[in-house]
């Protein structure tokens, strides 16, 4: 009897697992602050050179409307120049000779009472660093899913998600008094690499311990939390319109989860796996209890031979077994095909969910409200996966993305004085894109044979983090045009929607265990290795990188 077995005889959801999920959920609504609190704290409000600005005695805002200063439409030579006339007030129609910002910027509090660009302003020519601080975070989300993911496997899953909490709270704590911006980017990329480790250990946790026909929901479950606290940020990024006190509040109540402790319970799957066989038998026993299905005596007797199912039946297969690497993701027509595909979307399917996240004061509308409307519709992006899953995994994919693609190239066309037309076809790009997102990771690991199932995972992985770093650095193309960032934003997803074509169909399929089985009879046993027995119940016993 393997573990799985054991997992479904004691109960695949029960209240052991339902309790673990409520442990799992709640740091995930504190991941999603940390990933787009940056849509606030580091905002760009309206600016002037503090030298245009009135004598002494009149407001800035009764000497120029703000308002008539926008990041896409508005005069650049007004916010990070100074005219060289003495003449007086600064008119939108004049042109006279301009010269450099000599004494700051004045910029409007109508909407933001200091952001980290207001503190050190990182305006005009210091522009680039603060789509520099976004970008490193996301590196830290990088290094985050390398470094922790192969520590757990070392270390344990539980070790590693107390680890990265402790870290989460004090770096972000830490950022809230960082006393110039590089202090404030090293503390942010540290707590990327912590949001890392908490998202892939806690969802590879949850998973390890689900029974195998509940696992897709169980993702989903978590993926709902993250939603709310997409939501919920909106609320409190209102009410909270200084940045430091706002990544005070977000990162703080990390304090509280040292509880975790005492409540977050290993994985007893690893602890079979790295030779800590009694321990894990208790924490069966436990959840057998706790979900009202306590082991019997014949069940108990199973005991060795839970540990034995660990071990090769036959040793004599271990020399038949060729060992695969990352090479054969590509050594092969057909697999080469596939791979690159999968890879490229992953790539486009992060790089165009956090341009739109990261980027919603584009759209015109009020940013506290395209917030919450962005957080709502992720979760019923994420519902309808679970009615489109099962009937064509293909067809989901590309017509998720050619929605989202289409309505990320719609709003180019929407003159900025419509902003609530412009937002609701961006939502229905953000709609498109998180459906999108959600379907990749089942599809992903589909699409790969067994044996190099998990060197196609890390390598998408991958392939979406860097995606993640250049998300922000996208709206440098504004240099170009103003509409630059969002044709990026719909034709990347166009065109995977057209390589997803070139995919195969793994709806109600087998899962293909040897490269063999991808190519076709005509490649050899010895190119694609020694066929492995897999079972269709397995489908989805993979365990998949979680982006949220």
């Amino acid at each position: 009897m393997n573990f799985d077995e054991i997992i479904g005889l004691i109960g695949g959801f029960g209240k052991f697992q339902k309790i673990l999920y409520v442990w799992i959920c709640l740091p995930q609504i504190f991941l999603a602050f940390h990933m787009l609190v940056s849509v606030f704290t580091e905002a760009v409000p309206p600016h002037l050179c503090s030298s245009s600005k009135p004598a002494a005695g009149a407001s800035a805002s009764s000497y120029f409307n703000f308002s008539h200063l926008s990041a896409l439409d508005g005069r650049p030579e007004l916010s990070c120049t100074v005219p060289l006339n003495h003449s007086g007030a600064v008119a939108l129609g004049d042109r006279h000779p301009a010269g450099r910002c000599q004494r700051g910027w004045e910029y409007s509090t109508e909407t933001f009472q200091s952001t980290t660009v207001t503190e050190w302003d990182l305006v005009c020519d210091s522009a680039n660093l603060n789509i520099m601080g976004s970008s490193t975070y996301m590196l830290g989300l990088l290094v985050g899913a390398v470094l922790f993911g192969s520590l757990a496997d070392k270390y344990g899953r539980r070790i590693i998600i107390l680890f990265n909490l402790a870290i989460q709270a004090v770096f972000g704590v830490g950022a809230a008094f960082a006393p110039n911006f590089y202090v404030y980017i090293a503390l942010r990329f540290m707590v990327g690499t912590s949001v890392s480790g908490v998202i892939m250990n806690a969802f590879v946790l949850g998973i390890e311990w689900t029974g195998s026909k509940q696992r897709m929901l169980a993702g989903i479950i978590t993926d709902y939390s993250f939603g709310v606290g997409y939501i919920l940020l909106a609320g409190i990024a209102y009410l909270i319109r200084d940045w430091r006190k706002l990544q005070l509040a977000i990162s703080a109540p990390g304090f509280l989860f040292v509880f975790y402790i005492w409540v977050l319970p290993k994985s007893a799957r690893w602890l079979i796996a790295n030779d800590g066989k009694e321990e894990a038998w208790e924490l069966i026993r436990k959840a057998a209890q706790m979900n009202g299905k306590p082991l019997t005596k014949d069940l108990e007797m199973y005991d060795i031979q839970l540990y034995v199912s660990f071990e090769p039946e036959d040793t004599d297969k271990k020399t038949e077994v060729k060992k695969n690497h990352f090479i054969d993701l590509v050594r092969t027509p057909k697999m080469r095909k596939h791979s690159l595909i999968v890879f490229y979307l992953w790539f486009a399917n992060v790089l165009v969910y956090y341009g739109l996240s990261l980027n919603i004061s584009d759209f015109g509308m009020n940013i506290y409200l395209t917030q919450l409307i962005f957080g709502l519709v992720e979760m019923p992006a994420r519902t309808i996966v679970l009615f489109t899953l099962n009937r064509s995994r293909k067809f989901s994919q590309l017509a998720f993305l050619a929605v989202g693609g289409t309505a990320c190239l719609l709003t180019i066309f929407i003159p900025s004085e419509l902003s609530i037309i412009k937002t609701v076809l961006a939502m229905i790009g953000k709609f498109g894109i998180t459906a999108s997102l959600s379907i990749i990771y089942v599809y992903s690991a589909e699409v790969f044979p067994t044996v190099i199932r998990q060197n196609g995972i890390g390598m998408g992985s991958m392939c979406a983090r860097f995606g993640g770093v250049l998300a922000p650095m996208m709206y440098l193309l504004r240099r170009i045009s103003p509409q630059a960032p969002m044709v990026l934003c719909g034709l990347c997803p166009l065109l995977g929607s057209a390589l997803t074509l070139l995919l195969p169909e793994t709806a109600n399929k087998p899962l293909p265990d040897t490269i063999e089985d991808v190519e076709g009879s005509n490649l050899s046993a010895e190119d694609g290795g020694v066929k492995p027995v897999a079972s269709e119940e397995n489908r989805h016993d993979e365990v998949m990188p979680h982006f949220s």
